[in-house]
């Protein structure tokens, strides 16, 4: 142990209580971040999952045709798709399965799947719901959602097995009082067919679940009287991350347009955001008590003290010596609430994700979500070290400004 930090050491112990109040200060502080990031980072990405899980990473929508204003535009020299002056576009998407083998030469890309999609009418024996219908080939749409994991009644086989099989949210089967296996009638445009509920699922998104009902593709094609083409193309990555660099270059490519999961979900995300940034700029007020806490600290042992530093500055201390001393003070307060601090915000989290709390409108959970993430415990540490090691300069400062003859003559300021 170096000669500056036992004198540190030797110093802070001569004020236990003060030294408490600043490390519980720093405990509270550090763990409180921690707990508060771990939180709404938990919920933000529980969303993301159910949302990825529902309409995937990407969708293809509809095709772009150039007019001849975004042509002139173009041969100005701007070739990106995100000037959209011009830009004519023609609803769907004319020929998906060229469109999927080139979607499937992108690297980043998982699975893509065809959907068609159309507003009907549901009617069981009791009553008449308005909903949408999704035309799928399951094999597809279970590599871009999470569709297999969703279902909380029957089974996915007897739908893949049975051509006029329905899979049916569960708001939307509550409301029409239909179990697996009862049949319903799907109507839109003059047309209509029976079909049975081969099972119920729930993505926990109460819209999706009061609306959704997927059949076989070729019986939506008929029932729609759209023997072609597709509403969009779902589509899946390997990195979600990548999502707006991989839209951006598929829009280029494909003609077509392309919506990544971080544009259609910008205002959700940008809630989730606003959460984060307000609980960190609260509990970052305990860092702030912390360093006001270890501030009054060293201020009360320069006080207390000054004999000792002249002493220790007649001994051929320098300055700089006396300013470490005191810095490591603020270190060593640092240092200790650091570690206690992670630990006891490890902690809090772990039992605040025990806590119950029933949710079920933008995604289902029956307790507190949380997030498991490093960077969580490097910023409130970080957040600590500025906060008080800034405070911690002007009693070091102070300290290191003192000169043995005015201490003796009582003239230190």
């Amino acid at each position: 142990m170096s000669p500056n930090l036992r004198i540190a050491y030797r110093f802070l112990t001569a004020k236990k209580r003060a030294m408490f109040m600043s490390l519980s200060c720093t405990v509270l502080g550090v763990g409180l971040f921690i707990v508060t990031q771990a939180t709404t980072s938990g919920f933000e990405q529980f969303f993301t999952k159910t949302i990825l899980g529902i309409n995937g990473a990407i969708r293809i929508e509809d095709k772009i045709q150039d007019t001849m204003r975004s042509m002139a535009a173009a041969g100005g020299g701007d070739s990106h798709f995100s000037r959209r002056d011009g830009v004519k576009y023609i609803e769907g998407v004319e020929e998906p399965q060229a469109l999927m083998e080139a979607v499937r030469t992108f690297s980043n890309v998982r699975g893509v799947s065809a959907v068609v999609r159309g507003n009907v009418q549901i009617t069981s024996a009791f009553k008449t719901e308005d909903a949408q219908v999704f035309g799928v080939r399951l094999e597809d749409h279970i590599r871009v959602s999470d569709l297999a994991e969703q279902i909380t009644s029957g089974e996915l086989e007897d739908y893949r097995q049975s051509p006029n099989g329905a899979l049916v949210g569960r708001v939307l089967a509550d409301r029409l009082q239909l179990a697996v296996g009862d049949s319903f009638v799907v109507a839109t445009r003059g047309a209509s067919r029976r079909v049975h509920v081969s099972a119920i699922f729930e993505t926990g998104y109460r819209e999706v679940d009061k609306t959704n009902v997927y059949l076989h593709l070729a019986e939506v094609r008929s029932l729609l009287k759209r023997p072609s083409g597709a509403t969009y193309l779902q589509i899946s990555l390997f990195d979600p991350g990548r999502a707006p660099e991989d839209a951006f270059r598929m829009e280029q490519v494909l003609r077509h347009s392309v919506k990544p999961w971080q544009e259609r979900e910008k205002t959700w995300l940008a809630v989730f955001r606003a959460l984060r940034i307000s609980t960190g700029i609260t509990v970052t007020v305990f860092t702030l008590i912390a360093s006001l806490a270890m501030f009054n600290t060293l201020a009360m042992i320069v006080l207390e003290k000054t004999k000792d530093i002249a002493i220790l500055r007649s001994m051929g201390y320098e300055r700089r010596d006396i300013t470490q001393v005191f810095l490591w003070q603020a270190g060593i307060v640092l240092a200790i609430g650091a570690v206690i601090g992670a630990i006891f915000g490890a902690a809090v989290t772990w039992l605040v994700g025990q806590v119950p709390l029933p949710i079920n409108g933008i995604f289902k959970t029956d307790h507190f979500i949380v997030t498991w993430e490093l960077n969580h415990y490097l910023a409130a540490i970080a957040t600590a070290v500025v906060m008080v090691m800034v405070a911690s300069l002007i009693p070091a400062r102070r300290a290191a400004r003192l000169e043995p003859g005015d201490i003796v003559r009582g003239t230190a300021q």
